[in-house]
Formats: C-alpha cells, structure tokens, sequence
C-alpha cells in the first residue's frame, strides 16, 4: 500500500506506520521536534497527554531530510516576502514575539499556500490538511487491491503490531 504513495504522502504515511503518529500529530509536526541524528520525534500535546519521544525509523531519514530541506525553502521565501510566521501554541507568541518566524517552529509539513489566521488576522502558513493524506490513504488502498479496510489510523495500528512482534521474538530468542 505504502508503494502506491507519491512523494509527501509517502513520507507522511511512512511516519504513521514507522513512528506510530496519529493523523494529526504528523501534520502538525514541528521542525524542533524532529531529532534526525537521534532517531526520534518528540509528539507534543498528543491528545491532551504529555509530550512524548517516539522513534524515527531509518528508512525515512533521508526522505524526512529533503522534505526539512524544502520546507526550509518556502520558510526562506516567506520571509523575504514579509511573513513566515506561524501559529504558535500556549503562551509562546507572548513569551518570546519572534518565535513564530523562528525556523524549529516551522511545520515540517506546511500546506502549499499562506492564509488568513483567523484567530490573529494575520496572513500565516498552516500545516498541510489532514484531509489530502487520508485521501491519498484510502486511495492507496484501493490501488493496492487490498480487501480490507483501512485507514491513516490502520497504519499506526500496524506500528503497534510490528512493535509487539519485535519484542516477543526478542523474548523467544
């Protein structure tokens, strides 16, 4: 299934079902949070627990590089056409005013134009849409010729599974 994806959403995907991210914990990933050197992602505010680590797997190092790679691109651009912020959570605008143009709160995902922020008014790049991704999931599937169900939630089901697999064999052995 993963195979029938292009490009983002390849990556994206791989992350649900190689980091076991949810939905929208992936597309509101921040560059901060991302520790390629380490091999891991730091999922903040996942749905209302504490922040948490979780690995990056190997086989997306490279990819995740040229996406932070691109993303730093249009972080550039927008910059120099007077915007490159986005929203920030908490108290962080208040705290420290330049942190929303700063590169670690950049969304390693950004969605492909700016818009109106409605909660500052101010024009901001948001993430992408959870939407695209879960469509191109479905879609996938169906290239794929797979009878079961699934979705961008099956994938991370798959990363618990393998995980559980992983350590019985270890205990086996």
């Amino acid at each position: 299934m993963l195979a029938q994806l292009p490009g983002t959403s390849h990556l994206m995907a791989s992350l649900l079902s190689g980091s076991g991210l949810r939905l929208m914990a992936c597309v509101r990933l921040r560059v901060k949070d991302v520790d390629v050197a380490s091999h891991h992602l730091t999922v903040r505010d996942a749905q209302g627990a504490p922040d948490r680590v979780t690995m990056l797997p190997q086989s997306v190092k490279e990819t995740l590089q040229r996406q932070l790679a691109r993303t730093k691109l249009v972080h550039a651009e927008d910059l120099t056409a007077g915007y490159g912020e986005v929203y920030l959570p908490y108290a962080f605008a208040r705290k420290d005013p330049h942190a929303g143009t700063s590169w670690g709160w950049q969304y390693v995902f950004p969605a492909s134009n700016r818009s109106r922020d409605p909660r500052a008014g101010r024009e901001r790049r948001h993430h992408v849409s959870e939407t695209g991704l879960q469509k191109a999931v479905k879609h996938a599937i169906r290239q794929a010729g797979l009878d079961k169900r699934g979705s961008c939630h099956t994938l991370r089901h798959s990363f618990a599974t393998h995980l559980l697999s992983d350590i019985a064999l270890r205990h086996t052995c």
